[in-house]
């Protein structure tokens, strides 16, 4: 048995869905985008007098019954790296960073590309973070190529799969053209995907012209969407948790039912970014304990639609690395996994997903990992009846040596990250008695020495480098990212070879 969480009773949840069919029938979407509102009236949708576009029943319902149960990522080299569906958990950095938490000043600052970089080469090797997001915005690219330009640093930098989006209404086919880079063209990137992007509901039943473009654009090119509403409650969402989940509700299965109307089949996740608006202090905490409580409702709703989901967990609003990062993290984060959510976006965020920390992503790989341990199955292992081991602890007075210790720890027994402090206090002293945020800052300073780059093939990335200088304005250049430095002796894995780089080389 997996251990679980429920908040909604069978019943409620039809309840909740039925509201929202209704209210998707009644008043409908403002969908501003031209292409994509025409491509729903031709497909016989209706339009109200105002312009909104209505969504019947029936339509809504084959929706959900043809959109995928689950679907797999692939990452750069071809090989599947996350399965997405059913109670499957995948933990990833979170996303819209504006700046980023300087681990050698303490500094938050813009970012630069060699900040994303960095990024990139330390989530790479991180064990429980099965794919990456493009989870801050640089300040030295011009902005009609910035997410692009992310795109590129992801994808010479790491073989993970990718979360992603485009910041313009034309940026998705430009970003779609440099991923069939890495497969046999379109077609192949369509039967193995590397990338979700995010499609942002925009509030108050609506899409805007960006968000209905990049939905086009992604359905046609194979690119699996997240559709992610920024439902505030006690702003643009009723303040209570039912109320709140409905509104979620609405806008969600209309951005599903969007994409099949496009393309039936289309892989799409159920996802969001809930928050609470503050009414003292004007704020909008994403670690609110009733966001997370709307994260797990909406979660079921997907569930029971037997569709994938996503959500904005495992992350915090605090400024730092403290207690309340912790806190905030490792508790949102085992509430998403008990929850079943396909795809956690979080990890090395702060301060309402303002801010990116690498410390912080280190400490959250680690959180992460007793997570996922925790939300393994339960079963027997060779375990009841306890007669044999209680005649071997007789024997012994211990059980440390028993076979059935020595053959089920390694998997059974979880071994967390040596930044988490397991150690006596005189051990820890010795140390150098470091807090939490300078054991992940030594974390991130070892990792990043241990790094070796990513091989790409010298004739893609300057195909890269031509899409995006292609659309350059002003900027002269591309910036420089230097690759990552080799190894030392020290640094290397233990009978690790190094890669060659064509790039150092050159």
């Amino acid at each position: 048995m997996r251990p679980s969480l429920n908040i909604l009773e069978p019943d409620l949840i039809g309840r909740i869905v039925d509201e929202a069919k209704r209210v998707l029938g009644e008043l409908g979407m403002e969908v501003r985008g031209p292409g994509l509102r025409q491509r729903l009236i031709d497909a016989g949708l209706p339009q109200r007098a105002d312009g909104r576009i209505l969504f019947p029943r029936d339509v809504v319902e084959e929706a959900i019954r043809v959109a995928p149960a689950s679907f797999e990522l692939f990452g750069r080299d071809g090989e599947v790296r996350a399965d997405i569906g059913g109670d499957r958990v995948h933990f990833i950095p979170g996303s819209s960073g504006l700046k980023v938490l300087d681990h050698r000043t303490g500094e938050a600052r813009q970012a630069t590309s060699l900040d994303f970089a960095e990024y990139i080469r330390l989530g790479d090797g991180l064990a429980n973070i099965p794919y990456l997001a493009t989870a801050f915005s640089t300040a030295d690219i011009e902005p009609q190529v910035s997410d692009a330009w992310r795109l590129y640093l992801c994808l010479t930098n790491s073989t993970k799969p990718v979360v992603s989006g485009a910041f313009t209404e034309h940026g998705v086919p430009r970003m779609a053209e440099m991923m069939a880079l890495f497969r046999a063209g379109a077609d192949d990137l369509r039967a193995r995907p590397m990338s979700i992007f995010t499609i942002t509901a925009t509030g108050n039943f609506r899409y805007s012209e960006d968000s209905c473009q990049n939905l086009i654009d992604c359905v046609e090119a194979g690119i699996p969407v997240e559709i992610v509403p920024v439902t505030l409650m006690g702003l643009i969402a009723p303040v209570t948790v039912i109320g709140a989940t409905v509104f979620h509700t609405i806008d969600v299965l209309a951005g599903i039912t969007m994409a099949q109307v496009i393309r039936p089949g289309a892989p799409v996740l159920f996802g969001g970014a809930p928050a609470t608006f503050h009414m003292k202090i004007a704020s909008s905490p994403m670690a609110a304990i009733e966001a997370l409580q709307l994260d797990t409702a909406y979660v079921a709703v997907a569930r029971s639609l037997g569709l994938p989901t996503q959500s904005y967990m495992a992350l915090s609003d605090a400024k730092t690395l403290d207690a309340q990062a912790g806190a905030e993290t490792f508790g949102s984060a085992l509430l998403a996994a008990l929850a079943g959510v396909n795809s956690v976006s979080g990890p090395g965020m702060l301060d309402f997903l303002l801010v990116f920390s690498l410390p912080k992503l280190v400490f959250d790989d680690a959180m992460c990992g007793q997570v996922l341990h925790f939300v393994r199955s339960v079963r027997e292992l060779d375990d009841l009846p306890v007669a044999g081991l209680i005649d071997q602890l007789m024997a012994d007075q211990h059980l440390i040596m028993a076979p059935h210790t020595l053959e089920h720890w390694p998997k059974e027994l979880h071994l967390p990250s040596p930044l988490i402090d397991r150690d006596n206090r005189e051990a820890w002293t010795r140390a150098g008695a470091k807090e939490i945020d300078e054991r992940a800052t030594d974390e991130v300073n070892r990792r990043l020495a241990a790094y070796r780059q990513v091989e790409t093939d010298p004739a893609i990335e300057a195909e890269l480098q031509r899409i995006i200088s292609a659309a350059l304005v002003d900027q002269g250049a591309l910036p420089l990212v230097p690759p990552a430095p080799e190894p030392t002796a020290t640094d290397e894995p233990e009978g690790g070879r190094r890669r060659h780089n064509p790039r150092r080389g050159r």
